[in-house]
């Protein structure tokens, strides 16, 4: 790989593919120059995602993070495919938090695939955030160290459930 070619990589990646994040950066005219094929981003797009999906775990929510930015400008459907099979094994021995996190960025993946996926995969991975939603609204709240609510802006119970209630919304609009 070129010196070039490996700085564009280097900046297409580390903003995710998105050229807003560039320019606010003040990188995006660099990147520009270089004249790089939509091809040759839409690989890069995908080894980040598989490199994400790889990722996946209960203790953070890093990748799912990652892959729900990277949807905005990648979609395919073994994203949502492997996101949600990754939260219906593992979700429900995660913490609170963690089950919020990953049920809302897996709405936002759903939301950014829905034109590219199938509906019955549609209605699969969004049974699978209805199930952790309702998970965490039904439960006492369980918080692993490390984790703390104001990480997310929360107070309690009440405010957690909230935002739960809120993408089960979310799941409404996505179905309909």
């Amino acid at each position: 790989m070129t010196e070039q070619l490996q700085r564009a990589k280097e900046l297409y990646t580390r903003f995710l593919g998105h050229f807003l994040d560039m320019h606010k950066a003040g990188l995006l005219k660099e990147y520009k120059r270089f004249e790089i094929p939509r091809e040759q981003e839409i690989e890069w797009l995908n080894e980040m995602a598989l490199a994400y999906a790889e990722q996946l775990s209960i203790r953070d929510w890093d990748a799912i993070t990652a892959l729900d930015a990277l949807s905005r400008n990648y979609q395919d459907s073994w994203i949502v495919e492997k996101v949600s099979s990754f939260a219906s094994r593992n979700m429900m021995s995660a913490d609170s938090l963690v089950r919020l996190i990953y049920a809302e960025k897996l709405v936002g993946i759903i939301g950014s695939h829905k034109q590219v996926i199938s509906k019955e995969l549609l209605f699969g991975a969004c049974k699978v955030a209805v199930q952790i939603l309702e998970n965490v609204i039904s439960q006492p709240m369980v918080i692993d160290p490390g984790h703390e609510l104001k990480e997310l802006s929360l107070k309690d119970k009440r405010a957690l459930n909230s935002r739960a209630e809120q993408s089960l919304e979310q799941v409404k609009v996505l179905i309909n």
